[in-house]
């Protein structure tokens, strides 16, 4: 029997890219444009419903609205990014939406609407790149985690490889994640994401890490992770053959339609260049949300219609 490998087909919107962190390797992150226009969305939204997607992936930088002369206030963001999600699912598309650090309450009002939320833990260690960001101090992002696990939000994190962290400190991390888990059995995937430099960034000269970095660290997530959280690797930044063959089982929102926000220049494989790169695996498309969640009745209680209307009997991707 073939290993199953997964990913799922997503529309990938960036609701805002003002953000109170200044991470010295981030490129995604302006202080222009305020938040995507509705009209802009929707069409982004139709067009991947047309496209096949399942997927709505809201993502927005942390905090806009502590950031001087961002256009809206706190509650009007949560009031907007609602919005959206009922957008999306009108049109048969699940929201997962990565907001950043979110406050107890913020999460309640945002977790009915979505199938599953997510945010990067990146390190549990205090670097340099983070030293403008007061979002990535570790204990905040902790207790983000742990809200959702109270919460019983099926969830996504994961640790960024290569940017000043050492193999102690990224086994530290995982080792965190599985704690959170072990407490709360709400993470569903974490993800294994290599540090990418980009023009215009100071980081822009530090070394990527190496394949056989990447390997390591994919071993140590699945040797520090339960087998029922996934292991996911990102196709368009790294190789994924030889981490699928060191334990990643999923590879992450794939879109048809929009580029990787966070690292426009790295193009999205297609579904098919991956079915003939895995020909031994059995490659699956799944929904935001993994089956042993739905199963349980883990996610936002306005999505479960269109989860029941989408899922096969395997809790995967119907008709994929």
């Amino acid at each position: 029997m073939k290993a199953r490998l997964t990913y799922s087909r997503n529309v990938f919107i960036p609701v805002t890219r003002f953000c109170r962190n200044r991470c010295l390797y981030c490129s995604f992150r302006s202080d222009e444009g305020g938040t995507i226009g509705r009209s802009e969305a929707i069409d982004l939204m139709d067009r991947g419903a047309e496209a096949g997607c399942a997927e709505a992936l809201f993502c927005m930088g942390e905090r806009p609205w502590d950031v001087p002369g961002f256009e809206r206030d706190g509650e009007a963001v949560l009031d907007y990014l609602i919005e959206l999600c009922e957008l999306a699912l009108e049109r048969g598309l699940l929201p997962h939406t990565n907001a950043g650090i979110l406050t107890q309450a913020e999460m309640k009002r945002l977790a009915p609407y979505n199938a599953s939320m997510g945010l990067m833990l990146e390190t549990t260690a205090e670097l340099e790149a983070h030293r403008l960001s007061p979002g990535k101090i570790p204990k905040v992002r902790i207790e983000t985690l742990s809200t959702a696990g109270r919460l019983k939000i099926p969830f996504t994190t994961g640790i960024l490889v290569g940017i000043g962290e050492s193999r102690d400190d990224r086994i530290e991390s995982l080792r965190t994640i599985a704690g959170l888990h072990r407490a709360y059995d709400h993470i569903q995937e974490v993800i294994i994401q290599p540090f990418d430099p980009k023009p215009g960034t100071p980081m822009v000269s530090t070394r990527p890490p190496g394949d056989d970095e990447l390997v390591d660290a994919v071993r140590l997530a699945r040797a520090a992770l339960p087998r029922t959280v996934a292991v996911q690797v990102p196709p368009n930044l790294a190789d994924p053959r030889p981490l699928v063959e060191a334990g990643a089982d999923d590879l992450g929102g794939i879109s048809p339609l929009t580029p990787d926000w966070i690292n426009p220049d790295k193009r999205w494989p297609t579904v098919e260049e991956l079915r003939r790169r895995f020909r031994d695996r059995d490659l699956r498309e799944r929904l935001p949300v993994y089956p042993r969640y739905i199963e349980r009745g883990w996610y936002g209680s306005r999505t479960g219609d269109l989860i029941r209307r989408l899922a096969d009997p395997d809790g995967l991707r119907g008709g994929s």
